[in-house]
């Protein structure tokens, strides 16, 4: 009995032993708390936005929430790689800091995450919690639009700018693009609620198919005061001056196009002085001397034109001032 009693005994002991063993490996692996951090990547590499602020228990600031959930945020998790979380530091008041490595734009970045016990779980697991803290933001503008483009989502712009909420870490791109204006794409890495991302300016400029509906409709103007058979045309910056009589029917002909220069001026968009070449022609008459003789005189004109865009609608107006 003795002996049986001493292999029951030993046997609670190694039950006792291993339970503690169990209960010590899920308090470090599946409760510890790197897990909270784990879990708040994977909101993260998700786009669920929702699950990862419930995790961070961060401060939403005062700014827009546009990129905090979605395919926004999901492609701002989707270029860090090889993340590699460390062992837990700890601080003072149980609290312990996670140092969470990785890449981002080919460089290496780590990200710091402090958390605190919260209780315990079923009596044994422990639970750990974020320490608050405050989102970082983005200020981003875009020259005369009211909209834009952060991580491949439409974002809105009023007055062409707005500031944006950020989760970390994540790369967030912004640009712009449609039919008429486009501006180069710029992007700011955040790894830390501390990240001040430096101001994104999208500088937007005229597509090809703007320039090209531009020229197009100064082209059309100046072909059709080509058309007149004088040597001043009503409402066409085309003009010739001559003392002598005229003995011939007058032709213009266009030998250099105008072509537009687009900038952005006082909130809209404006195009710069025009010049072009156009050649006369004709036969006149001294009246000193009775003698005929061929002009044919190629000179420069100039002349300025008013741009109105409504929305994909472009209007093109000469200026002619004599």
């Amino acid at each position: 009995m003795i002996r049986v009693a001493a292999l029951w005994l030993f046997g609670l002991l190694l039950s006792i032993a291993a339970t503690v063993v169990t209960i010590q490996w899920v308090n470090a692996n599946l409760y510890g708390p790197q897990q909270p951090v784990r879990d708040y990547i994977q909101a993260l590499q998700n786009g669920d936005g929702a699950r990862a602020l419930g995790l961070l228990g961060a401060n939403v600031p005062n700014a827009s929430p546009a990129l905090l959930d979605g395919q926004a945020l999901k492609a701002a998790a989707e270029g860090v790689s090889d993340v590699s979380l460390g062992n837990p530091t700890t601080l003072d008041d149980g609290r312990v800091r996670i140092t969470v490595s990785y890449q981002l734009d080919g460089e290496g970045h780590s990200s710091d995450f402090t958390l605190e016990p919260a209780g315990v779980q079923w009596m044994f697991f422990h639970k750990w919690k974020f320490l608050p803290t405050s989102l970082p933001v983005m200020d981003v503008s875009v020259v005369n639009q009211t909209e834009a483009t952060v991580n491949g989502v439409a974002v809105p712009m009023p007055a062409g700018k707005n500031t944006f909420s950020l989760l970390y870490p994540g790369r967030y791109e912004a640009g712009f693009e449609n039919q008429l204006f486009t501006a180069k794409p710029s992007a700011a890495v955040v790894d830390s609620p501390a990240s001040k991302p430096t101001p994104i300016t999208l500088a937007t400029a005229p597509t090809p198919a703007l320039i090209g509906q531009v020229d197009d409709a100064l082209k059309q103007f100046v072909d059709k005061c080509a058309q007149q058979k004088v040597l001043k045309p009503s409402g066409c910056p085309l003009t010739f001056d001559t003392n002598n009589q005229l003995t011939s029917e007058i032709n213009w002909s266009i030998v250099e196009y105008p072509k537009a220069s687009i900038t952005a001026y006082n909130g809209s968009w404006v195009i710069a002085p025009l010049t072009f070449k156009a050649k006369v022609q004709f036969q006149e008459k001294s009246y000193a001397t009775g003698a005929i003789s061929t002009v044919e005189k190629v000179q420069d004109h100039y002349f300025t034109a008013r741009l109105a865009i409504n929305g994909e609608q472009v209007t093109v107006t000469p200026v002619v001032k004599y």
